[in-house]
């Protein structure tokens, strides 16, 4: 019999409880019993609703009370010495957020995902052993409910890849296999003695270019696991093996899943080599998108392998973890009936496995879900909403003349720094200030109608008037409105475009209690009118300083959305470039000098193996470009990164050709500018000396610290002095006294470079 199969599921919970619960443990509302118990209350109730939906494997050891890397490395006993002085989830949270006086870890994305993890840091002398019983009180856990549970735990490879070197450490972390596989051997060996039968391995690694190093870890790894107990279901997603393809399936483990979404082509030849009796996960259900899955097409390669090993060597399973998936579309109420048709998340994504596979064993139960999937599909192709002839129009006619500004970078530098006329080492922030508690409920009464639309513009416009104040009196330089109009980054311009539609309840979770709600993409992108003026025009109405204009870049509309999937993804990319390049000449006409265009999710887009780099690359600046270039020499473009390596892509990110690029560099203590010391980056630049993610207040001292560093790497003249990110999720008494800190630090560097 053809079993279903799940590989994570959503941790946050439908109504977000995990968010709340580990919120109101850090505000010191409630202690670690409490959110412990709602910790496992969210699991028991997650484990019972997979199985509803027909999940007959279950996974245990994805949920996790903030990252699973980080779980990983508290396994391990891979805790940094800084953090010794404390203990249990004081000690777990201050490794993700810092504590008074110890920095925390750096934090980047998972993969080419919008999921951030905490980057692990190990010694050349690294010793691991286990702490704790995690993963095998939690398989107990869902034992106890009667479930067929399949323990998950990332794999030592990939663990060792994502690591990085304590500071001044100069190693490759996977060098480590051989002091690091005694602990995974005495964690399959407790998992083994409780009961595990099966164990999911996770090495998403596999799905990327390796290097011999990693090969050779790889190999030696699973000649050792492979032994030790449990039979193991080598896991990787998020692309083809490819050419790992060989070293997947000779590793030795009784299992193997592919992510046939992504890496179709794995299929056919995995069916020839596979070693007798091993089993084969197939990940044909989208684990990363939110549309339904067309049941026929996705029926093809299960029958394929049914065909070749028999009903009973296959599972049917999503081809990655669901959580990046919105948890229940059954909660939605607020979407018309036709777009609802055409979606799924994760708990429909677990009824179509279950279609699957019943399908796959001969089971004439599936026909129903097959019969429905046929009708969403020929409603969706046939449906007029998706396509907009003007659009299409306007893009075919855009050329290389709409990618260029008018000038190169330097003949447009002095004109705007005569326009702008700001001191050496300027100061600004990114972008938000705090959404505090007041904003969410006047946005919300707005929404139920008991505030009128006069009222809460008024109260909107009272708290850009505060907050423009409050930079001047702490004496920023560039100012910025604030944001308060806007939920989110990516959802406010949604909200303004033709193309998008919105859930109520389609959270997902980005880092630790962060969750956000992507849009969804499904028909052709226009702006019908300015999104962004009126607000920054009144901004700027309020300051004889300079208030830039704030917006939201192409590629990170595009990828921080589930992006329709019936047209290549450039196309759609275009599109939104040609709303925001309107939006910036409309910014630009109302008087605005500078106008930022935020790229934070440039990166993630990239493509896992580099023979896709270029081509992809190459799309996303002339996307950017086409957006930006038609201002005048004399208006400045900022745009922004945050938590990505940027050594691969620096090139790219100069040929932007942005006049200001700010980046996170303080929790790396600015080893991220290594990227743009070496390319010898043309245009200004502005490292973050302060990691909000954290709560941490950092001291001018240490600020200072940071931009000396930076000043040593990189032209002091084109160095400016931000934060790491936008100020929107920390509350008001830290960031008034770190941007007070902030411009105390700017200050005294342009002392020190007066005095040279």
């Amino acid at each position: 019999m053809t079993k279903s199969a799940n590989l994570g599921f959503p941790r946050i919970g439908a109504k977000r409880e995990l968010k709340f619960a580990v919120e109101s443990f850090w505000r010191g509302e409630t202690g670690a019993e409490a959110l412990e118990t709602a910790a496992a209350g969210l699991r028991d109730t997650h484990w019972k609703l997979q199985a509803e939906a027909g999940a007959d494997i279950v996974p245990t050891g994805d949920f996790s009370l903030y990252d699973q890397v980080l779980d990983m490395a508290v396994l391990l006993g891979a805790v940094p010495a800084r953090f010794s002085a404390l203990e249990g989830l004081a000690r777990y949270f201050a490794m993700a957020r810092g504590a008074d006086g110890v920095p925390a870890m750096e934090m980047t994305k998972w993969f080419d995902t919008n999921y951030h993890y905490i980057v692990p840091e190990l010694a050349a002398d690294q010793s691991f052993a286990l702490s704790g019983d995690a993963p095998v009180r939690q398989f107990r856990e869902a034992r106890a409910l009667g479930l067929n549970a399949r323990p998950v735990v990332i794999g030592p490879v990939t663990f060792l890849s994502l690591s990085k070197p304590a500071e001044g450490a100069d190693f490759d972390p996977v060098s480590l296999i051989e002091a690091l596989l005694p602990a995974y051997e005495a964690l399959l060996a407790n998992l083994r003695d409780a009961g595990a039968e099966w164990v999911q391995i996770d090495e998403p690694v596999l799905a990327t270019d390796l290097s011999q190093a990693q090969r050779a870890a790889f190999e030696t790894a699973y000649e050792r696991l492979s032994r030790t107990g449990p039979r193991l279901m080598l896991t990787s997603y998020f692309g083809p093996l490819a050419d790992n393809l060989d070293l997947a399936i000779l590793a030795g483990t009784a299992g193997l899943h592919l992510d046939l979404v992504r890496g179709a082509g794995d299929l056919d030849p995995a069916l020839e080599r596979l070693r007798p009796g091993q089993r084969l996960s197939l990940g044909v259900v989208d684990g990363r998108n939110v549309w339904r899955t067309d049941l026929d097409r996705a029926y093809s390669p299960v029958r394929r392998a049914a065909e070749a090993l028999g009903p009973d060597r296959i599972e049917i399973a999503p081809s990655c973890s669901l959580l990046h998936s919105p948890v229940d579309l059954d909660r939605e109420d607020g979407l018309d009936g036709e777009l609802k048709s055409w979606l799924a998340f994760a708990v429909q994504k677990l009824g179509e496995v279950k279609a699957l596979a019943l399908a796959a064993a001969g089971d004439p139960g599936s026909a129903p879900a097959f019969g429905a999937s046929r009708a969403a599909a020929a409603s969706r192709r046939a449906s007029p909403r998706l396509n907009d002839p003007a659009v299409r129009r306007r893009l075919a006619e855009t050329g290389p003349g709409h990618h260029r500004r008018r000038s190169a970078y330097p003949e447009r530098r002095p004109a705007q720094a005569r326009r702008l006329g700001l001191p050496a080492f300027p100061t600004t922030t990114i972008g938000s200030f705090p959404q505090t508690a007041e904003v969410r409920q006047a946005r919300a009464a707005n929404r139920r109608g008991e505030m009128d639309d006069a009222a809460y513009d008024a109260f909107l416009k009272d708290e850009t008037r505060r907050t423009i104040a409050l930079q001047e009196r702490l004496g920023l330089d560039m100012l910025v409105h604030g944001e308060y109009e806007r939920t989110d980054m990516v959802e406010h311009f949604g909200q303004l475009l033709e193309g998008f539609a919105f859930t109520r309840h389609g959270w997902v979770q980005s880092y630790g209690s962060r969750c956000v709600k992507p849009p969804l993409i499904y028909g052709d992108i226009s702006r019908p009118e300015p999104m962004t003026v009126a607000w920054a025009r009144f901004a700027q109405g309020c300051s004889d300083r300079p208030v830039k204009g704030m917006l939201t870049g192409p590629v990170t509309i595009l990828q921080w959305s589930f992006v329709r999937d019936d047209q290549p993804r450039e196309e759609t990319c275009r599109q939104i470039a040609l709303a925001i390049r309107d939006e910036v000449a409309d910014l630009e006409a109302a008087g605005i000098a500078a106008i930022q265009i935020d790229e934070p999710a440039l990166r993630e887009g990239l493509p896992l193996r580099r023979d896709g780099h270029k081509a992809y690359l190459d799309q996303a600046v002339a996307c950017f470009r086409l957006s930006a270039a038609v201002v005048a020499d004399e208006t400045q473009i900022h745009t922004h990164m945050c938590y990505s390596e940027f050594n691969e892509i620096i090139e790219a990110i100069a040929a932007l050709d942005a006049d200001v690029i700010s980046v996170e560099a303080s929790r790396s203590r600015m080893e991220l500018l290594d990227a743009f010391v070496d390319f010898d980056f043309p245009n200004e630049i502005g490292p973050g000396v302060w990691d909000i993610h954290s709560p941490r207040v950092p001291s001018a001292e240490e600020m200072a610290e940071l931009l000396a560093k930076a000043a040593e790497r990189l032209d002091p003249a084109r160095l400016w002095v931000n934060p790491d990110c936008g100020l929107k999720t920390r509350g008001w008494p830290e960031v008034e006294a770190a941007i007070a800190n902030m411009v105390a630090a700017a200050k005294a560097l342009r002392r020190a470079r007066k005095a040279a």
